[in-house]
């Protein structure tokens, strides 16, 4: 820190240049922080799945159904705490692009399978009271500009027709990371009103009594359905939402090959600029070294300027990107989350740091390399 008012004076030396670096800091930080948030947005089923909860599905796809009965014969099996079940609807309010999940779920288990999710005590009470009832997450909501009472109209691509629902409850999570997009209505409702698939229901959510036994029970669910007509896939939580993931790609390849060809440009950038400032000073570090400098000293003045560059551009890029997140989901809905979490903003910071020492470590050696008399005879 002894250094700091040096360290300032020379990078105020060029202005142009040191915006121009600083800048490059900047858009390449906030370009990770859009990365960053993405990847979270889609490994947010993964990232919050609960360590005691088994998704069962068909085991030819996730979109063929199983029968309503499996919930009884699942609630047999040793292990097996709680059972619920949900059914995708598929439809659209107004507009096919207004794309939201929606489930019809089992209603008086569902909200226990999942505490992370909140729906005040009196909403939910007039929720089970009323057969076309809905809970709607608080991000939906707010996207619609709905409020408890709505009558809202949802189109069923699937199912046909145009269903109503009247918004008894908003939910919302626990942690920044919970999907509050999700729309969710009664499954006797479905039940009641379709004309086909009765008594089926699309997946079921089982909660185990000790997570340490889940592969245990998924495996004993799985063989108590062997042989059936409709045959079951068992996993954990956090492999099915993984498998969800993978449908849409490699999106860890992606972001680690585009964060990593824009850190390898900064860093190229970065050095240049510290190499042609180390050039310009020849002689001044040489009067430096003449005065007492030692060559350690040197070496952190040259290093200190290439981390106050680098410290103020991902600074600058970070709070950009945490606030471009704040304004919400820039898709429209296709993100259940958009959120740049701490950890992610942290771990930005210190590879930011890391470029700025890689880039200015060469110059920095050079410049405490420096002979005093080979210094001054370039002059």
């Amino acid at each position: 820190m002894k250094f700091f008012a040096l360290i300032w004076s020379n990078l105020r030396r060029k202005k142009v240049r040191t915006a121009l670096t600083v800048g490059s800091f900047a858009v390449a930080l906030f370009l990770y922080g859009l990365l960053a948030a993405i990847q979270t947005a889609f490994n947010q089923g993964v990232e919050v799945a609960g360590v005691d909860r088994l998704v069962v599905r068909n085991k030819v796809s996730l979109i063929m159904p199983l029968p309503v009965s499996y919930r009884e014969r699942m609630l047999q099996i040793p292990g097996v705490k709680t059972v619920t079940y949900a059914t995708w609807f598929g439809g659209y309010y107004q507009d096919p692009k207004n794309f939201f999940p929606q489930f019809a779920v089992e209603k008086e288990t569902w909200l226990k399978m999942y505490p992370e999710f909140k729906v005040p005590r009196g909403e939910w009470e007039a929720f089970l009271q009323d057969r076309e009832g809905c809970v709607v997450g608080r991000k939906t909501a707010e996207r619609f500009g709905w409020k408890i009472g709505d009558r809202v109209p949802l189109v069923a691509s699937i199912f046909g027709g145009v269903w109503e629902f009247n918004i008894r409850g908003i939910y919302d999570g626990t942690r920044s990371e919970d999907d509050t997009t999700q729309f969710w209505f009664r499954s006797d409702y479905l039940e009641e009103r379709r004309t086909w698939g009765k008594g089926m229901v699309g997946w079921y959510v089982v909660q185990v009594a000790d997570p340490n036994e889940a592969a245990s029970v998924a495996e004993a669910i799985d063989s108590r359905f062997a042989n059936s007509p409709w045959e079951t896939s068992a996993e954990s939580e956090k492999a099915f939402a993984a498998g969800f993931v993978k449908q849409v790609g490699n999106i860890q390849l992606l972001i680690l090959v585009i964060g990593g060809v824009v850190f390898f440009t900064l860093l190229l950038v970065t050095g240049n600029a510290m190499a042609m400032a180390v050039r310009e000073r020849t002689a001044e570090l040489a009067v430096l070294k003449t005065i007492g400098f030692t060559d350690a000293s040197v070496l952190w003045l040259v290093l200190g300027e290439s981390m106050a560059c680098a410290l103020q551009g991902g600074v600058l890029g970070l709070a950009a990107a945490k606030l471009f997140t704040l304004r919400g989901d820039p898709t429209g809905g296709f993100l259940p989350v958009f959120y740049l979490s701490p950890a992610k903003m942290a771990l930005g910071l210190a590879l930011t740091l890391a470029v700025g020492v890689a880039s200015g470590i060469i110059p920095a050696l050079l410049a405490m390399r420096l002979k005093i008399v080979e210094a001054l005879r370039r002059v």
